[in-house]
């Protein structure tokens, strides 16, 4: 049997999101409010009341305003003592009297301020919380957390081993469904666990060199389909994110539990070990209802996840741990290498779609057996691209770490009008007609074979004029390698004397949204081992060809990346195109013939430019 760990964290946050401007319609702003004060310490009791009714052990993550809270003092160490509830500290909920008079601001997202007011904003808040407990909490976190911050926390607080990172996938299609106002990007993070380097906290670290120190847990279980193909607020083991979604019927909402569900079975692909975390505060359970739902619907909808949890416990198939008792977990069972897998099915729309979501700590990586296992999302974590954050710097709101190719920002396959978006596919080709697998619906299945993770697609059907050919594609991971292997074979032609040309191709650019970067700089290469041909981008739409290429590569200086893809033997053809000003892509390529029972083998591989 597996292991399903559980992560329960509550937080007192005193002035909840939302609430002041909720509970204070027609009153003028005032964030230390009684009545706000008292709601919000409410619901927070009956989080925590709901969590130990099911025999539940939480992470108490204390804001600073909670800190100036003797009541929400006393209840968190009533409750370490009595449940063994761990007592940590967030760098949420800084907002107060307090916080205001002395930073003069109303900015709340600590990875947005000065490297000087986050180291200054860290230190009050974790002397304040010493002042209170005796102790320093041994577990933090925030929406987001950028490297330069929780290197200066291991730094000046040592004994902090967890931490809350990044939201899955808050980018673009979050600021849009926030009425183009909430101004962070966190797109580009692994969806699980994982244990950030000290160049950027998204990039995994690869050796104990390049170890930040602490574990980093996602904030909230996102669906890893649906958060994908739209805004991830909605989709989560979050209930009132389901609420909010409004994915429920009749006071029901079996999404939720089937997103769970999904999450155990992540077991089946990374050694038998599934996560999940539930992440909430006060403001969701707002005693005037949030979104179109009751505040009657709101708290019934935790406390039926809750017991849904209980009932998977109660039959030994979950355990819940805090988060510094996790951290310790995940250091003894997880190596640096190991990657990141989930073979995720849609569990919302009833469709048949599947996505392949990869991650180690060269790349992270999805595949898209709705488009015949297309790579529709590519960031080069080899890079460990060093982005400062925050006020001061060059980047004020954007924490993304950027993409070769991502679909959604970047057109993919489907483009509106004229050239290419970015994908990486095959394209099969037969007397004058040509089809590209991204065309073509398939399924996969996964396998372990000692280091390699292998995606195994089902045969797909091509029909042209004169000719039926069936292919089976495979995606080999090897672990620690920062490359996939691709192999296309053909398992069967209607006519076993035909030839067809295999077309191997990636189409690539860089960026965090979707608007088009400055492609000044990047260079694209082919080589035969004895001559090389290059393109400088100036957006001339050029294209070079080379028989017998032994490699093909593009460096984007932009983001300190190197893509090389390459062939199993020299009998194939490469090629790179230019893109330009109204389709700023670049394209690699190799092509090869092949006849019935032939394969083409390619590696696809990221490297760090120098």
């Amino acid at each position: 049997m597996g292991k399903f760990i559980l992560n329960i964290i509550h937080r007192p946050e005193m002035v909840p999101e939302y609430a002041e401007k909720i509970t204070g319609q027609g009153k003028k702003e005032d964030i230390s409010r009684k009545d706000l004060l008292t709601e919000s310490l409410d619901i927070f009791k009956l989080q925590q009341q709901i969590a130990h009714e099911n025999g539940f052990k939480t992470t108490i993550q204390m804001t600073y305003a909670s800190l100036f809270n003797e009541e929400a003092v006393e209840l968190a160490k009533e409750h370490h003592e009595k449940y063994g509830d761990e007592i940590s500290l967030t760098l949420l909920g800084l907002p107060c009297k307090e916080f205001r008079e002395k930073y003069k601001t109303k900015d709340f997202c600590i990875w947005m301020f000065s490297m000087e007011d986050k180291k200054s904003i860290v230190n009050d808040v974790f002397e304040k919380f010493y002042s209170m407990f005796g102790f320093y909490p041994t577990s933090t976190g925030s929406y987001y957390m950028d490297a330069e911050l929780i290197n200066y926390i291991k730094e000046t607080y040592p004994m902090v081993k967890c931490a809350v990172t990044s939201c899955w996938e808050e980018g673009p299609k979050a600021y849009r469904t926030c009425n183009n106002s909430w101004y962070t990007f966190l797109d580009g993070g692994p969806w699980n666990p994982w244990i950030p380097s000290k160049q950027n906290t998204h990039a995994p670290a690869a050796s104990e060199h390049e170890d930040s120190g602490i574990v980093a847990i996602p904030h909230l279980s996102r669906d890893l389909l649906a958060c994908f193909d739209g805004n991830g607020s909605n989709f989560g083991t979050h209930p009132q994110n389901v609420l909010r979604g409004m994915i429920y019927k009749n006071g029901e909402y079996p999404y939720l539990y089937n997103l769970i569900d999904q999450y155990r079975s992540l077991e089946k692909y990374n050694s038998g070990y599934a996560y999940n975390m539930m992440f909430v505060g006060p403001g969701w359970m707002n005693k005037m209802g949030r979104w179109e739902a009751t505040y009657e619907l709101l708290v019934k909808s935790y406390k039926d996840g809750m017991a849904y949890y209980g009932s998977l416990r109660d039959k030994n198939e979950l355990e819940d741990m805090t988060m510094s008792e996790f951290a310790d977990w995940y250091r003894e069972n997880k190596s640096y290498t190991e990657p990141e897998c989930a073979l995720w099915k849609d569990i919302l729309y009833g469709s048949d779609k599947q996505l392949f979501w990869y991650s180690d700590p060269f790349l992270r990586t999805c595949l898209d057996m709705n488009q015949g296992g297309a790579i529709i999302d590519l960031r080069p974590y080899i890079a460990k691209l060093e982005r400062p954050i925050g006020i001061g710097t060059k980047n004020v709101h954007d924490a993304s770490y950027p993409y070769l190719v991502q679909s959604m920002y970047r057109a993919g396959y489907f483009t509106h009008y004229v050239g290419e978006g970015t994908i990486k596919s095959c394209k099969i080709s037969y007397e004058g007609e040509e089809v590209d697998l991204c065309l073509c619906r398939t399924k996969a299945s996964f396998s372990q074979n000692g280091k390699d993770r292998v995606l195994t697609l089902d045969p797909v059907e091509i029909e042209f004029r004169d000719l039926t050919i069936k292919l089976v594609s495979t995606f080999t991971f090897t672990e620690g390698a920062g490359e996939i292997k691709i192999s296309r074979k053909i398992s069967g032609m209607s006519n076993p004397d035909a030839k067809i040309t295999l077309n191997e191709y990636i189409t690539a650019c860089y960026g965090t949204t979707e608007y088009p970067e400055d492609m000044t700089g990047i260079t694209l290469k082919l080589t035969d081992g004895k001559a090389v041909k290059q393109i400088d981008y100036n957006y001339k739409c050029r294209e070079e060809k080379m028989t017998e290429v032994i490699e093909v590569e593009a460096t984007i200086p932009q983001i300190g990346t190197r893509l090389r893809i390459r062939p199993a033997d020299g009998q194939i053809h490469g090629y790179i195109n230019e893109g330009y000003a109204f389709s700023p892509m670049f394209t690699l390529g190799l092509t090869k013939e092949l006849s019935n029972e032939e394969e083409m083998i390619t590696w696809l591989r990221l490297e760090k430019a120098d």
